[in-house]
């Protein structure tokens, strides 16, 4: 019960930390003055590291160690369905989401601010997912 609890744990806290920097960071960066503007990015993502890099982790971790131990007797297709969710997130961020953080931190840039805004629904919608998934498995690990 352990490893789905610590999944489902983590899979949750990225779902509730991405619909609040959806629905109310991420609109606010657009307010910020150009000239406050490129220290506020780097400023955001510097803090914003520091708190979702470990959780990320821990949440592929487990999310592979379920799809090797499937909980209940799920098999692999619903861990792994969740596995290749987390990889288009990943994906997602790496080709969407950082690139217009980099634009961000040349200063202010309308243009990539709204694209960031937009794009992030990917990746808000796919953690919503896994949240269910993540609670499928781990009900099934009781």
């Amino acid at each position: 019960m352990t490893l789905p609890l610590l999944h489902a744990a983590a899979t949750w806290f990225m779902t509730g930390l991405i619909w609040f920097v959806q629905a109310v960071h991420y609109p606010l960066m657009g307010q910020v003055g150009r000239t406050e503007a490129a220290g506020y990015a780097a400023a955001h993502q510097r803090r914003v590291s520091l708190i979702v890099i470990p959780v990320m982790l821990l949440e592929a971790i487990t999310a592979l160690a379920l799809v090797a131990s499937p909980p209940g007797g799920t098999g692999r297709m619903l861990p792994g369905f969740g596995l290749a969710m987390l990889v288009f997130i990943w994906a997602a961020t790496a080709m969407l989401t950082m690139p217009m953080h980099g634009r961000l931190l040349a200063g202010s840039d309308p243009r990539a601010h709204r694209r960031l805004v937009l794009t992030n629904w990917i990746r808000t919608l796919l953690w919503t997912a896994r949240a269910v998934v993540a609670s499928l498995l781990l009900l099934a690990a009781r």
